[in-house]
């Protein structure tokens, strides 16, 4: 259902699974003993690994979930092959509606990545799933990802949606949650005018 491979302009999205993801080279980029994993994980509801067996079981999950159709999951990789994060298109069928998510590495930020990896995330939503929305948000005061949905957004045709409160949990607080929408004719009317 889901293809195994996306590429964009800087990088190559291939699945996220042990057959294709080194878990070592994972759990190196957000292991919980990098100095700089604390800034990545601020605005995440996970944790950095405390162990190669994380690593390796959340890609064992992201394996199940593809299987199952309820997300598509992907390893970032620059034009070098490093890997630089995971982005992934969670599934809501009933809706007819993906929310995207993604986790860089902090070296990579500042690179556009993340506004690659959402649209090939949201064309792979409207020309290969036939959805209808694609949702993507931030929490409050990550203002590098708001900086970046907001020109995503702008690019694509989306609109702000509004404030979800105390939405995502992240260690002993629950953040409010940013949620910005596109809709298939509001991409395809961007896409006609670029």
């Amino acid at each position: 259902m889901f293809t195994d491979t996306l590429e964009t302009d800087s990088l190559v999205l291939q699945q996220f699974g042990r057959d294709h993801v080194d878990v070592f080279e994972l759990y190196d980029l957000f292991a919980e003993s990098r100095e700089d994993v604390a800034d990545v994980f601020e605005y995440v509801p996970q944790e950095p690994y405390a162990t190669v067996k994380e690593a390796h079981e959340q890609l064992t999950e992201a394996e199940s979930k593809w299987s199952d159709h309820e997300a598509a999951q992907y390893a970032v990789y620059t034009a070098d092959g490093e890997l630089a994060g995971y982005t992934g298109l969670f599934l809501e069928w009933p809706r007819r509606t993906g929310r995207i998510g993604f986790i860089l590495g902090k070296p990579y930020w500042g690179n556009g990545y993340a506004g690659e990896c959402a649209t090939a995330l949201t064309e792979l939503a409207f020309e290969r799933l036939d959805l209808e929305v694609v949702a993507i948000g931030y929490e409050d005061g990550n203002e590098r990802s708001q900086r970046a949905l907001e020109k995503f957004i702008e690019r694509v045709g989306g609109q702000y949606e509004g404030c979800l409160r105390n939405w995502t949990p992240i260690g002993d607080d629950v953040e409010d949650h940013h949620r910005y929408t596109v809709t298939r004719a509001e991409f395809q009317q961007a896409r006609n005018h670029t």
